[in-house]
């Protein structure tokens, strides 16, 4: 009789550490993938701001195109009007 009851102490013994030990362990897999969540969003916020960049990059070389071929027009037309005087 002591001897089964010495197995079921050991038993219980066995089972409580067994569960502490498992939930420390799942509370630890949890803050990693907390850390994992949050270091997430960091990335996707940097490639949304390298993208961002990008586009703000293109837009103004769109703008500067622009700018030129607008000044090119302006010295064309400026040509024209100095020709017709010219011939006046």
């Amino acid at each position: 009789m002591s001897k089964l009851l010495s197995i079921l102490v050991a038993a219980v013994f066995a089972v409580s550490t067994g569960s502490v030990f498992a939930a420390s362990h799942i509370k630890a897999a949890g803050e990693k993938k907390e850390e994992m969540k949050k270091e997430e969003p960091k990335k996707e916020a940097k490639k949304e701001v390298k993208k961002d960049e990008k586009t703000a990059k293109s837009e103004m070389k769109k703008d500067e195109k622009k700018a030129s071929k607008a000044k090119k027009e302006m010295k064309k037309e400026e040509k024209k009007e100095e020709k017709k005087e010219e011939k006046k």
